[in-house]
């Protein structure tokens, strides 16, 4: 008796087990475990443009961000965050390994300080998010650079002086004013902090670089839910940075530190 009990408790925890490996397969369909953080495995690409205003006004007032702070007058409205392939429906590879030490020469991080404009930032997104592409740095941040020129921001975006508040949806439709071939499902806006800052928009693009509609990584009602934005105006300095300090004397921008490869 109780050798048949055993089988049949073994036979059941069998059974269990074969219908939750099931049950994982059907919700997650797109990659098996081993084939995960695999340069060039994925499905489609996410380009993220970050507001740079509400980056700004959330860095430390005793900190220095070339982007944030300028002596040359250089304002930024929609930034390039980066381009981060994405597994379908659900789900990210990062960190890739790939054969040689992730290097992004200076020549190719200089390219993109109009768009990108942190060293720091170039390099990191191309160790994180690049190494998944299965491209090396050069072409990555062409086919980066390519996408987020494709993307028409409009005009009240460009250089707004002024704060404003936006609705999620009609930040939605300027955008598809701008670019008749976005569709609503092939983008999703994100917010966060006080007052619910707008901080960046995510649009989808297939491997090829066309555009397509993005899955549950850009879930709309987990990205934002508030009706109403608040969108920084555009600054040469951070927002919360006066112009003088107590004594006066304007402030300037602390010494650039030097970024590296390492």
């Amino acid at each position: 008796m109780e050798v048949r009990n055993v089988i049949r408790y073994s036979l059941l925890a069998v059974a269990v087990v074969a219908v939750a490996t099931a049950a994982i397969a059907q919700r997650f369909p797109d990659r098996r475990p081993e084939a995960r953080n695999v340069a060039g495995e994925f499905d489609y690409y996410v380009l993220n443009m970050s507001w740079s205003p509400s980056y700004c006004a959330g860095q430390a007032r005793d900190s220095y961000d070339p982007q944030c702070d300028r002596s040359d007058g250089k304002r930024y409205s929609f930034v390039l965050h980066g381009l981060w392939p994405q597994y379908a429906p659900k789900g990210w590879p990062e960190f890739c390994p790939t054969r040689r030490r992730p290097f992004v020469p200076r020549p190719i991080i200089n390219g993109m300080l109009d768009i990108m404009p942190s060293e720091k930032l170039v390099i990191h997104e191309y160790r994180k998010h690049g190494t998944c592409s299965g491209l090396e740095p050069n072409a990555y941040y062409d086919l980066s650079r390519k996408l987020f020129e494709a993307i028409k921001i409009p005009d009240s975006y460009r250089n707004p002086f002024e704060p404003k508040f936006v609705s999620t949806a009609s930040l939605a439709d300027d955008f598809m004013r701008a670019n008749p071939w976005l569709k609503p499902d092939m983008f999703a806006v994100a917010c966060g902090g006080p007052g619910n800052r707008l901080r960046e928009i995510r649009f989808c693009f297939s491997k090829d670089g066309q555009p397509r509609s993005c899955t549950n990584n850009e879930d709309q009602r987990r990205l934002c839910t508030a009706s109403r934005l608040y969108v920084p105006p555009v600054r040469a300095t951070r927002q919360d940075a006066p112009a003088v300090d107590e004594r006066g004397v304007p402030n300037r921008p602390k010494v650039i530190p030097n970024a590296r490869n390492i």
